[in-house]
């Protein structure tokens, strides 16, 4: 068969699939159309080059580049979008549908609604790469994400241990942590603080807990193997006892796995030593600990690292034996902010247990932002022109010499990196950002990362966070602080903090593109001068 004819054969057996699947999408696509949309359609059943969806715009350039006129390729997060939080819209939806190829970063780098847009919907047996994983085969380097963040209070999560695989578990799979009732003497309230100040739900006792809807309103969802960050109000003082329930969503059609039940004790502004009933038990009051399920034991308990010195020191605590104290240093005041009405009057002071990161940030023990290192980069080409030829044989050379020519690109964009910064006195080389996202960008290149967040951007940091900021700051000499353009909204104490020690604000980019930038090149060469010019300046 000719080659010609061969690429209109696999076009129509492409657009006959495409159209099936898109035959249950019609009603919905109808509303998407007339309600405007995000941008122009991208991937298309009358196009016979390969239809290739990424899910940010960083993947999107590295495949383009591989590519080539073979394919077409589209990004589901917009540029300048924030990919731990982006909800995928209908259009987005039909990307997916039409696509050959997929890629994703995964390492629960993505917000679970695009994982499970994709693997809902891709067609049969077209291939759904996740990069960072796939790419360690190519000799990509992983490194673990260190949360190092000192709080004056313990900082509470959620957690998913285990991947549940036994009972056919997989990436696009809920773990559902149910809240079922509270007993204590007040309101209990555990929530997240978006990316831009608005708060969303995970527990609220104050409305009720309903069984008829299976406690739909007082439950947080997360993938397998995953853990979240959230702040925990309670309004008076007093021992609270909140029961948790645990289920395995393996599919949104299956009946959900019961994974146990259990009591979580907190002693909110009262000795945590002198709960009835709780004689001798162990108090958590610091470092990092977690409301856990583990899939493979069925069961919750307490995942804790008391000391606060690395998530590879946490350990089990059991949570009839237990105690989490909220003391009274965590008593805050409601913000003004019309949005944080729930917690109560503006002024009204309640205990709080910060979040510690914020936004929404879900995510598992691997640091997912490989792309930081520019050889991560080069494993990530590599595993895309391998996955394009399978996908497009008759178009291998054509990969192959793409590949070859940006991989050289890439290793000349290595070396810039490398002595762009190296030229940065080693005393200068320290990073002081909002968002845990370089941690590659500072083991491969010398820089020291030195994060700073503020654990709820609706209300005023605590006197520490902004001394143990500005000691930093004073006591290593830093010239400069660096915010990411899109989440440069949520940086108002690292801002105000720079301008009081006549710090310049520099900017540098970690999971998206924008105008500006628009090519993973181009991103890494900005802040590669960003950061030379930014430290090398004298404060």
């Amino acid at each position: 068969m000719p080659a010609a004819a061969v690429t209109r054969a696999h076009s129509h057996a492409r657009r006959t699939g495409s159209r099936i699947r898109l035959v249950l999408l019609a009603p919905l696509l109808v509303g998407v159309l007339t309600a405007g949309c995000r941008s122009e359609v991208t991937l298309s059943a009358h196009d016979e080059r390969v239809q290739v969806v990424a899910t940010t715009g960083i993947l999107r350039d590295l495949v383009s580049h591989v590519g080539g006129d073979r394919v077409r390729v589209s990004a589901l997060v917009p540029d300048g979008a924030d990919p731990h939080s982006y909800e995928p819209s209908l259009r987005d939806v039909r990307n997916v549908v039409y696509a050959d190829v997929a890629f994703s970063n995964y390492l629960l780098l993505e917000e679970q609604a695009i994982i499970k847009a994709l693997d809902a919907n891709l067609r049969d047996g077209v291939p759904n790469i996740s990069l960072a994983e796939g790419a360690v085969k190519y000799a990509a380097e992983i490194i673990p994400l260190v949360e190092d963040v000192s709080l004056d209070t313990i900082w509470l999560g959620m957690r998913v241990r285990g991947t549940g695989t036994a009972h056919g578990a997989n990436r696009s799979s809920d773990v559902l942590l149910r809240a079922t009732a509270v007993q204590g003497p007040g309101g209990v309230v555990a929530y997240l603080t978006e990316s831009f100040g608005t708060p969303s739900f995970y527990v609220d006792s104050t409305d009720g807990f309903d069984p008829a809807n299976g406690y739909r309103d007082d439950t947080a969802a997360l993938p397998p193997d995953a853990h979240t960050h959230m702040s925990w109000a309670f309004t008076k003082p007093g021992v609270y006892r909140l029961t948790v329930r645990a289920q395995l969503a393996v599919t949104p059609d299956s009946a959900p796995i019961p994974m146990g039940e259990q009591v979580f004790t907190f002693a909110v502004g009262v000795d945590p030593h002198s709960v009835p009933g709780m004689a001798g038990a162990a108090v958590l009051n610091s470092g990092h600990a977690d409301i856990s399920v583990d899939l493979d034991q069925g069961r919750l308990y307490l995942f804790a690292d008391p000391e606060g010195s690395g998530e590879a020191n946490q350990r089990v605590y059991d949570p009839a034996r237990t105690v989490i104290e909220v003391p009274n240093k965590a008593l805050r005041e409601v913000p003004g902010d019309r949005r944080f009405r729930f917690l109560g009057r503006p002024g009204t002071q309640v205990y709080q247990l910060p979040q510690a990161v914020l936004g929404k940030h879900v995510h598992g023990e691997i640091d997912p932002h490989l792309w930081q290192n520019v050889r991560n980069a080069i494993s990530y080409v590599e595993l895309i022109r391998d996955t394009l030829i399978g996908a497009d044989p008759l178009g291998a050379a054509s990969y192959r010499a793409n590949a070859t020519a940006y991989i050289a690109q890439l290793e000349r964009l290595d070396g810039f990196v490398r002595d762009t910064i190296a030229r940065i006195p080693s005393s200068r080389r320290h990073l002081v950002t909002t968002h845990d996202a370089f941690g590659y960008l500072g083991q491969a290149y010398g820089i020291e990362i030195s994060g700073f967040v503020t654990p709820n951007p609706a209300t005023e940091p605590s006197l520490a966070d902004r001394r143990r900021l500005t000691e930093t700051i004073r006591n290593l000499d830093i010239p400069a602080v660096f915010l990411e353009p899109n989440l440069a909204a949520r940086s108002t104490t690292l801002t105000e903090v720079a301008r009081e020690e006549g710090l310049r604000i520099c900017r540098i980019y970690g999971d998206t593109l924008d105008d500006g930038v628009t090519t993973y090149a181009q991103m890494m060469r900005f802040n590669a001068e960003s950061l030379h010019d930014c430290l090398t300046t004298a404060r």
